[in-house]
């Protein structure tokens, strides 16, 4: 099992006398930044095949996982606007990976479940991330996947932690549920 080494000489090296942060941490900062870019990188090569993007990821991505899962919703997960996400759920929807239907008690709600060609192609992205979470893990050794999951909720913004937290809970359960 090799080690990963980590870049910069570590957070004691940027704190002045007092405690204070005297830089930013760029070796932190960067390296989400190149993970981010190389984490999107795989599932981006299938998406630009079929002519969809990131956005298209995303919503595949939040509606395979939360069936009926209704459009303000997904707009709030997504904080992008109603316009671009009507572009996108437009052209998944016409391409038959999305379908779209009313609320059984309120006809205005719009409840948003992937095909069968959409869940295909959401299980297909999410195996090329899991493969690359999978193979970053297993270089960092014991416990790895449960400090990973503490640094990732520690960078959420702590007032939206806890819905974040339930949101996947409630994915989970859907997803075993559905077997």
């Amino acid at each position: 099992m090799s080690k990963v080494a980590v870049a910069g000489g570590g957070l004691a090296e940027r704190r002045s006398a007092g405690g204070a942060a005297a830089e930013p941490i760029w070796d932190i900062i960067e390296l989400l930044f190149f993970a981010y870019r190389d984490f999107v990188g795989d599932p981006d090569e299938v998406l630009l095949k079929l002519g969809f993007g990131r956005a298209h990821h995303r919503v595949l991505h939040f509606v395979n996982r939360n069936p009926g899962m209704k459009v303000a919703e997904l707009l709030d997960v997504l904080k992008i606007t109603k316009q671009s996400l009507g572009r996108v759920l437009k052209q998944l929807i016409d391409q038959g990976y999305v379908v779209q239907k009313e609320g059984a008690n309120d006809r205005r709600q719009r409840l948003l479940y992937v095909t069968a060609k959409g869940e295909t192609l959401a299980m297909k992205l999410a195996g090329l991330q899991t493969a690359r979470i999978a193979g970053a893990l297993s270089e960092l050794g014991p416990n790895a996947h449960e400090v990973a999951c503490r640094f990732l909720t520690a960078m959420i913004n702590a007032d939206h932690r806890d819905a974040v937290l339930r949101f996947i809970a409630r994915a989970d359960r859907a997803r075993r549920a559905r077997g």
